[in-house]
């Protein structure tokens, strides 16, 4: 497997002359997981990674799995990539100052025909800062079960990757039984990635191979906040516009809220997808989003002061690799992690012991105060990236808990009562227990 890298989001906290700093963002490297194999097995509901018999130690799941995988239409123009930008500039975002900020949908050379949204802020500017009121567009990009015959080419990026059988104009998704309907998985990228982010579409179309329709907001973070500093100067910009870093991170869950609702009114996806089977993935500050869109009340303050977002119940479950709770001065979700008390969003941190950008000291302080069905996983001495040994754990684990929590198969959360670490690759360890019901 050839490792891939991209920015993901790391948010670590400095004394410097009495405030408090942003450091820069690091590179994350994750491993290609391949798009999806074949399958002559049509059925969604029957090929799901069958539970191995209960043991504390269970065999990796095959990656990736029997379906292949296609995407929804996300053609570019890159000719309109202007001098010396990156086209990764224009998946993240940029600050519209004078009118020049950067976001995907100035280079869509089929906009009618590519999935998107607009959001309005509400008029809350203790969560909504400066962008309170304010219409914000949000381009989403799906992945899913395909035929194998799927006759769509793959759609090659600058960044040297493809998105596997993209749909072209206004063509309807080829999904692998055009009678099912498939359980859906949200899908939140870390803090300045994007959905088409090599290590990103690598893990969306992972999960896809085993039978989930993937949506993916492209968050645009840099939109909103530039966290990365350098010096005393950007970061004191930062601290004295802190209602936008607010602003960033509460616009996520109304993004992937946004996303949800037309994608079930949509006509071309709605009669494919399984209201009742919602949960969600985030990495890092993607983690963090998940809780939020379960209704936990996010910091808007250096006080610590919190405010509560609006819950989606659709969400049935949720997966946060490396989450990001926050830092001990300052917690994500207000004083002493208070936020979360009263949610029930069954929810799996995955975090690395190693981690200083979302330490697991954090995770266990929040997902303690969780009051559904809770477990966390350690890997030892994995840092604030997708830790390539550890692939297969993660996916496992991950797989495992949508197939008990999303799907309710009693097979699958039977697994997880005992289920104590992957067999092979990284060193994981379940840190706190799966307090779920066994069947």
């Amino acid at each position: 497997m050839a490792a891939i890298a991209n920015f993901n989001f790391r948010k670590t906290w400095r004394t410097i002359a009495a405030a408090l700093v942003f450091a820069p963002v690091t590179v994350l490297i994750v491993s290609s997981c391949g798009g999806g194999g074949d399958s002559g097995n049509s059925n969604a509901s029957s090929v799901p990674p069958t539970p191995q018999p209960v043991s504390p130690i269970v065999q990796p799941l095959a990656l990736p799995g029997p379906y292949a995988v296609a995407c929804s239409n996300i053609a570019q123009d890159f000719s309109r990539v202007a001098v010396g930008d990156d086209v990764k500039t224009y998946w993240e975002g940029t600050l519209a100052n004078n009118l020049t900020g950067r976001y995907i949908t100035n280079l869509l050379a089929d906009p009618v025909n590519t999935l998107s949204v607009t959001v309005t802020a509400p008029n809350n500017t203790d969560l909504y800062g400066s962008y309170a009121g304010r219409r914000i567009p949000f381009v989403i990009l799906a992945c899913y079960p395909t035929a194998a015959n799927n006759p769509n080419a793959n759609y090659p990026l600058p960044t040297g990757v493809a998105v596997p059988h993209m749909q072209t104009g206004n063509a309807a998704p080829v999904f692998s039984d055009a009678t099912a309907k498939y359980p859906v998985i949200l899908f939140s990228h870390g803090y300045s990635g994007s959905p088409i982010s090599s290590e990103y579409l690598q893990i969306m179309s992972t999960f896809a191979s085993y039978g989930y329709v993937m949506l993916a907001p492209f968050h645009g973070d840099l939109r909103f906040c530039n966290l990365k500093t350098n010096n005393f100067a950007e970061a004191a910009l930062v601290l004295a516009s802190f209602s936008d870093v607010t602003a960033l991170q509460a616009l996520r869950p109304l993004s992937m809220t946004a996303a949800l609702d037309l994608m079930l009114a949509h006509p071309q996806w709605r009669d494919h997808l399984d209201a009742s089977q919602i949960g969600g993935f985030g990495a890092s500050m993607g983690g963090e989003t998940m809780l939020l869109m379960g209704g936990a009340a996010l910091t808007t303050s250096l006080g610590q002061s919190s405010t509560r977002l609006a819950a989606d119940p659709r969400l049935k479950a949720a997966v946060g690799y490396v989450p990001y709770f926050g830092q001990p001065f300052l917690p994500a979700f207000g004083r002493d992690q208070l936020g979360i008390d009263g949610i029930t969003l069954p929810y799996l941190g995955i975090s690395g012991t190693a981690d200083t950008t979302a330490p697991i000291v954090m995770a266990q302080q929040g997902m303690a105060r969780l009051t559904g069905t809770r477990e966390l996983v350690a890997l030892q001495g994995v840092v604030h990236s997708f830790d390539v040994p550890s692939t297969n754990d993660i996916f496992t684990w991950s797989l495992t808990y949508f197939e008990a929590m999303v799907k309710g198969n009693p097979a699958a959360r039977k697994q997880l009562t005992t289920m104590t670490s992957v067999a092979g690759g990284g060193d994981d360890r379940v840190v706190i227990p799966y307090s779920g019901p066994s069947q």
